[in-house]
Order: C-alpha cells, then sequence, then structure tokens
C-alpha cells in the first residue's frame, strides 16, 4: 500500500502557500481558465449573497450575467457560482465546501463575517490533522469552511497523528515527483 509520502510535494503546483508563520496569500487571480472544480450556489437575494461573499469571504465578481449568474472567485481555483432561487434550504445541509487561507487571513476573516452577518461564524478551532478552521454559514444557508493549515512541527501530536494514518512530510533531499517502492 502506498502512503501519502509516496507522492511528489504539490505545494509546487498549488496557490496555497507553504504554511508557515509569516505563509502570505497569493493574490486574487482574475485570469481566465478551465475550472477543474467549483461550486454552484442557489440563492433567493443574489445582491445580498454578492455583498457577503464580498465584504466576509473575501471574494470578488469575475463577472455577472445580470439576474442570472454571479462568478465570484479568491485565489485561483476558488470559484464559486451564485445562481438565483425561489428559495434556500432552511438549514445548512451536511456537506460544506472548504477553501484554503492562511493563518494571517483567519481573524480578519472572523471579523468581517460577523460584521457582516454576526451569527455567520463558528470557530476558529484547531483540528487534529494540524489546521485551524472557521465555519461560514451564508445568506444562503451553504456551510463553507476556511481552512489555514499551521505550521507543521515533526514532534507535535498532530505530526503523530498523521504519521498514525501514513501521512508524513515530503524528503526535501528527494525527488518527490518519483514513485518509490
Amino acid at each position: 500500500m502506498a502512503c501519502m509520502s509516496d507522492y511528489y510535494n504539490a505545494f509546487e503546483m498549488s496557490p496555497v502557500p507553504a504554511p508557515g508563520p509569516d505563509a502570505v496569500p497569493p493574490e486574487l487571480f482574475r485570469g481566465i481558465y478551465g475550472m477543474p472544480a467549483f461550486v454552484t450556489i442557489p440563492t433567493s437575494d443574489l445582491a445580498e449573497s454578492v455583498d457577503f461573499w464580498v465584504r466576509g469571504l473575501g471574494f470578488f465578481e469575475l463577472f455577472t450575467i445580470p439576474g442570472r449568474l454571479v462568478h465570484l472567485r479568491r485565489w485561483a481555483f476558488q470559484d464559486v457560482l451564485l445562481v438565483p432561487a425561489e428559495s434556500v434550504p432552511e438549514q445548512p445541509p451536511a456537506i460544506s465546501v472548504s477553501f484554503s487561507c492562511v493563518l494571517g487571513q483567519v481573524d480578519s476573516l472572523v471579523e468581517a463575517c460577523r460584521a457582516v452577518r454576526p451569527d455567520s461564524v463558528d470557530g476558529p478551532r484547531d483540528t487534529p490533522w494540524n489546521t485551524r478552521d472557521v465555519a461560514v454559514t451564508t445568506p444562503e444557508n451553504a456551510r463553507i469552511v476556511f481552512t489555514a493549515a499551521k505550521p507543521f512541527d515533526p514532534d507535535s501530536q498532530e505530526a503523530k497523528n498523521l504519521a498514525a494514518i501514513g501521512i508524513t512530510p515530503p524528503d526535501l533531499e528527494r525527488d518527490d515527483n518519483v514513485e518509490h517502492a
């Protein structure tokens, strides 16, 4: 069975910066690309939803088709399509969508969301897999999680938790893009 460390270090192809105390988020990405994945969220109030996603969650309007669709984006590959709907669920769904952020953004994200919708934030909470997560309920009752990797300490309980399931940090001295036996 292959373990996670048998695969290459994907930070070289990801817009997500390597975790660290001074990790800087990438710029908002305004380019057009074929989206490998995106989220479509129905809303009964397009203007309210756009306002929350922009002012609270830090997305921007990439483009709009008036009355039909608003394409929001943050970092590269963090795309959300808001579409009009007659109604939205009364309760947030059991599933959530997660977006990466850096630790330095967690507090400001919490403050911005609470400024727009005071009861929208749950957390932040530290996880056993070495992240700090903030769950946000949007005006459409979507459950959005922002997750920031914490600096990796090989002697921490989180490192032991990850090692117990076969996830070890990449070996910076080897070519992690080659399958190892």
